[in-house]
């Protein structure tokens, strides 16, 4: 596995897991509305290396380790630190565009970032498969779609601390830093460009009607 991959596995279990044990900590580094418009911008990268729990960072690091070494095969390691910082920087964006008159707001996740990774590795391979559960064979860009419909949910259903709002500034940071960088994909590869622009242009369409 590559070192760059390992590192920042090891950074989210080793963040997360101090925030399980000590909630001041937790606290401190979480996505806060308030904290954030008052000052504190580390949060917008804190706290997309602090989860849930166990079952959340878990989902989180299998994602990144299945589609990781796809965005680095074809772009490199430093490609892919780009597009990694550079959807949870989308994700934290987004979660202020969405929310930010709730100033108690709070969400934890690199769900962002691994949801950009896993938009730009679906642009890469549009072929890719993987196998839900070590079982199921799932076309991987299904898998992308339906991840976000669930992240509407999460949205609408307001009952976690997950930042599913982050998982769509994710994948657009992802999909949007992949394209830039990689621009002949739009043509190679412009059904998959169309089809992982649905579930983004739902949640706009939703967002403009009330509906989140």
């Amino acid at each position: 596995m590559n070192t760059i991959l390992i590192i920042i596995i090891a950074a989210n279990v080793i963040f997360s897991l101090k925030g399980f044990e000590d909630t001041a900590f937790f606290r401190k580094y979480e996505f806060h509305m308030g904290s954030v418009r008052s000052g504190e911008q580390i949060r917008l990268f804190s706290s997309g290396f602090l989860h849930a729990d166990i079952g959340h960072l878990a989902f989180n690091m299998l994602t990144l380790y299945f589609f990781a070494p796809v965005v680095i095969a074809y772009l490199g390691s430093l490609s892919f630190v780009i597009i990694y910082l550079g959807s949870l920087l989308f994700g934290s964006l987004l979660t202020i565009v969405f929310h930010k008159n709730d100033y108690n707001y709070r969400a934890v996740g690199a769900s962002g970032a691994v949801t950009g990774v896993l938009y730009s590795a679906i642009l890469l391979r549009p072929d890719m498969m993987l196998e839900l559960f070590f079982i199921i064979p799932v076309p991987a860009y299904l898998f992308g779609i339906l991840y976000l419909l669930y992240s509407i949910y999460g949205m609408r259903a307001k009952n976690d601390n997950i930042g599913h709002t982050a998982h769509f500034g994710g994948a657009i940071g992802g999909y949007l830093i992949t394209l830039a960088t990689n621009p002949a994909l739009i043509a190679q590869h412009s059904l998959m460009v169309v089809l992982l622009a649905i579930p983004i242009v739902i949640l706009f369409v939703m967002a403009k009607m009330g509906k989140l």
